[in-house]
């Protein structure tokens, strides 16, 4: 059954669900949460909380990266960010987090300006790897081939590509682009690349070597994408269509499983759990954790798109601060909106519907809710 509609009588479009449209249906079987498993492995690395901190100023710092690590998560700093222009970004960080609005988008090009510096970057990741956590950098696809010797030369272990939007064909006319099956294949450290939002996209992009695939385009908290170029993917739709690929492309390599991480729409506790119903093997979380009081948008939360210098696709957002990172991760909860105990509300779910793991929980019955949940 398609599930085509009709915008006109020159244009059809399929319909697309957001993670509000969907709900996970209980089995016939439950469990004790204790019981449930909710740690996945990428390549080599084994983390116990399916939760990867979104490369983002406003969310991850190398202490907070530090942090997530200790915590079972993994946390990817942005190597094109505050902490590798400026030796000292505490004090910007502070006045981005008091900027007034019709300010704050002019004045964080001005911060932004600055050229990243390669020996920050080998310092920052230097300082992650010396407290024993996974490390992990992400670079935006155009910055990809300038930076990435300084980063492997670095010590990271996993290697982020991650855009608005990535593909394996790029087509430019004025530079040679990033030939990402060459690059993949030169490296020695696995790769996650994204985002991606259809299933061709996906497949395109796993056979270039990538280890995971970051799911998602225009759906952050912090994202103008849909407003300004007309371009959103709502992420149910998203993720299963990648799930989808990954499948596929197991059977065509003989057995190479690639990772879905969901990135961008994944807000609150439910959302994590509707992303791995749908076929995620774990989440990229941006708002969610910068409401930590360790977050350093002391906050406040924005991504690279907030500062482009020629066509700003994202704003500086106040999500405010509800809680530590520990209690973001496992609560205590103290009101019932999903932004507390986000591991706990994810095993709570796994356990209602009778799942073990995550791999498991990717079966899990899901229909298409007739109402808004929030």
């Amino acid at each position: 059954m398609s599930n085509e509609i009709e915008i006109g009588r020159g244009k059809r479009g399929r319909r697309a669900f957001s993670f509000d449209d969907v709900a996970v249906v209980p089995s016939r079987r439950t469990r004790d949460p204790e019981d449930v498993s909710v740690g996945w492995q990428i390549d080599a690395y084994h983390f116990d909380l399916p939760i990867v901190a979104a490369p983002m100023d406003s969310v991850m710092s190398p202490d907070s990266a530090v942090a997530l690590g200790e915590r079972g998560g993994l946390g990817v700093l942005d190597l094109e960010g505050l902490w590798t222009r400026y030796e000292e970004p505490e004090a910007l960080l502070a006045e981005i987090a008091t900027l007034p609005a019709e300010r704050a988008t002019a004045r964080m090009q001005e911060i932004y300006a600055e050229p990243i510096k390669p020996d920050l970057i080998t310092e920052r990741l230097r300082e992650i790897r010396r407290a024993g956590v996974t490390v992990a950098g992400a670079l935006s696809p155009q910055r990809t081939q300038e930076y990435s010797k300084t980063v492997v030369d670095a010590g990271v272990d996993l290697f982020v590509i991650r855009g608005t939007t990535v593909s394996a064909e790029h087509v430019s006319g004025n530079a040679e682009p990033l030939n990402l099956k060459r690059f993949i294949y030169e490296l020695d450290v696995p790769v996650v690349v994204g985002g991606a939002s259809t299933y061709t996209a996906a497949l395109h992009l796993m056979r270039t070597g990538a280890a995971g695939v970051l799911v998602g385009f225009g759906g952050g908290a912090a994202h103008t994408t849909r407003v300004s170029l007309g371009i959103h993917a709502p992420m149910a739709t998203a993720v299963a269509d990648v799930a989808a690929a990954r499948r596929d492309y197991l059977d065509e390599s003989g057995g190479r499983y690639v990772h879905v991480i969901a990135d961008g729409g994944v807000g609150h506790s439910g959302d994590i759990v509707k992303a791995v119903a749908c076929g995620a093997d774990a989440v990229m979380l941006g708002a969610a954790l910068a409401r930590s009081s360790d977050a350093p948008g002391r906050g406040w939360h924005w991504g690279p798109e907030a500062h482009h210098a020629q066509l700003p696709r994202g704003e500086r957002v106040e999500v405010g601060t509800v809680g530590t990172l520990e209690e973001i991760l496992f609560g205590p909860g103290r009101q019932a909106d999903g932004t507390l105990n986000l591991v706990g509300a994810l095993r709570r779910a796994m356990a209602t519907t009778g799942y073990s793991d995550l791999k498991e929980f990717q079966r899990v019955e899901v229909v298409v809710s007739p109402y808004q949940p929030r």
